[in-house]
């Protein structure tokens, strides 16, 4: 699963990488994890970029899972391009399911690189891929676009 950071806040005199959430993204953030809850598989793993809005969400996500996946931090998240992400997929351990919490532009090149469609991933939008390869062998083609959904929260759980 590929997820876009929830909606962030722009506070006057604070660094791109320690964006806050906005009041939606933290009302987003959960949502989303509800749904991937019950949409299942569950993910094993999250890897999520650094930056303050992406660690959030990821940590939003992950406790509305049934489970508590281990979670990662990679700089390569946070302004790389797609090649690079993959490179992040490439070196990925014996699991099934991940999530990857990041940003645009790179998101959306990610999913087109690896599935052959464009997708739009507006805050808070999941897209879930699936292949039958493995990691290592992401690329170009790599997997199929399985659902695009951004679900939107009233309040948290």
């Amino acid at each position: 699963m590929v997820m876009r950071h929830a909606k962030s806040a722009w506070p006057d005199g604070i660094a791109d990488f320690e964006r806050p959430l906005a009041e939606r993204g933290l009302r987003d953030a959960p949502a989303a994890g509800r749904w991937i809850r019950e949409r299942g598989p569950a993910p094993e793993l999250v890897v999520s970029s650094p930056a303050v809005r992406a660690r959030t969400t990821a940590d939003l996500v992950s406790t509305e899972l049934a489970a508590q996946p281990e979670t990662r931090h990679d700089e390569r998240l946070y302004g790389e391009p797609a090649e690079t992400v993959v490179e992040v997929l490439r070196e990925l351990p014996a699991v099934e399911t991940v999530l990857l919490v990041g940003h645009n532009p790179v998101l959306e090149d990610l999913v087109g690189l690896l599935t052959g469609v464009t997708v739009e991933m507006k805050t808070s939008t999941v897209a879930v891929l699936t292949s039958d390869l493995p990691w290592a062998e992401a690329g170009p083609g790599w997997a199929a676009l399985d659902t695009v959904t951004t679900p939107r929260g009233v309040s948290p759980a």
